[in-house]
């Protein structure tokens, strides 16, 4: 199921060979297989999950399995805005073979805890929001069943269903039955996008949760407070972006669309605070559907989006 890292990705323009300042990704790209990573000081490591397996048992649109090689090419062009120093490898991909979504997960679970240990930040791409739980995994492999890990979603879905497969509406109940030393936090949530029940099933599990329409209300102090008193809960951090948190005229490329979705600027503001918290391990997006695009806007949005967040994210933190 895991492939390594391909360069024909890792293409585009090029302003200068010999100044960094001038460089974009594509020029600073290591790709190293992620079973071979030496330790580093600071940087991050793309591994790409590219399975829509979740999306089809969850009856959405698939598409989302093309995404990592396809955000690869959106970000090989950008500017590499990072500290000099810092390293930017590409690990390769796990691949969802056939309907084997439960053993891909088990896959991207047992590559992470490597990446961790190399010194680096792993940033997963995603793939449909299965994706999560296969995060998830590594994230609870690396750090020990006693530690607690804190889940930061944005997101329009709860992602709660209660279903007896695995898919990519299933993670987050999955977890929170199995797991007392993991908590939820939801930003984005849209009313018209959860069921009653769903609604319930959060509530049940003491998910905190903060509606689509207020997540930019009072100049986001809510919003900012209510991350921070939820990372400082736990011992760690992850986040994980849904694209279908944005409004579908800025992303219709997405497995479900969202109509009422959140503004881009929201969204990269949200994801500032999140991954300045000093505690987050780790960051994966998901639900990219190249497929169902529209001129590659959505692929693009999200490559924007990655390379904010990797300028962004505290990285302080690594046991």
């Amino acid at each position: 199921m895991y492939t390594s890292a391909d360069s024909r990705y890792w293409t585009g323009r090029i302003d200068d060979q010999h100044h960094i300042d001038a460089f974009r990704m594509h020029q600073v790209i290591k790709l190293i297989d992620v079973n071979k990573l030496p330790s580093f000081e600071s940087g991050f490591t793309f591994i790409g999950f590219k399975s829509d397996e979740g999306v089809k048992r969850n009856k959405g649109r698939t598409g989302a399995r093309k995404a990592p090689n396809d955000l690869r090419k959106a970000l090989a062009s950008l500017p590499f805005m990072l500290d000099s120093d810092t390293k930017l490898i590409d690990a390769g991909n796990v691949a969802c073979v056939d309907d084997q979504l439960e053993a891909a997960q088990e896959e991207l679970g047992a590559t992470i805890p490597l990446i961790y240990q190399s010194g680096l930040t792993p940033v997963i791409l995603g793939g449909g929001h299965e994706t999560l739980y296969g995060h998830y995994l590594g994230a609870r492999q690396f750090i020990g069943a006693e530690q607690s890990l804190g889940i930061i979603n944005i997101d329009a879905h709860f992602d709660m269903r209660d279903e007896p497969f695995r898919s990519s509406g299933t993670m987050f109940k999955q977890i929170m039955e199995n797991d007392p030393n993991a908590g939820y936090l939801c930003l984005g949530i849209q009313e018209f996008g959860n069921t009653k029940a769903l609604f319930n099933t959060a509530d049940y599990y003491n998910c905190q949760y903060i509606l689509q329409e207020d997540v930019a209300a009072n100049h986001f102090n809510d919003t900012f407070q209510t991350i921070q008193a939820f990372a400082e809960s736990y011992d760690h951090v992850i986040v994980t972006f849904c694209t279908d948190s944005i409004a579908a005229n800025a992303a219709p490329g997405v497995s479900a669309p969202s109509p009422f979705g959140l503004d881009p600027k929201v969204v990269r503001t949200v994801l500032r605070y999140s991954l300045g918290q000093s505690n987050v391990l780790s960051f994966d997006i998901a639900e990219v559907n190249p497929d169902v695009d529209e001129n590659g806007k959505t692929v693009k949005l999200a490559a924007y989006l990655l390379a904010y967040a990797m300028k962004h994210i505290n990285t302080s933190e690594k046991t």
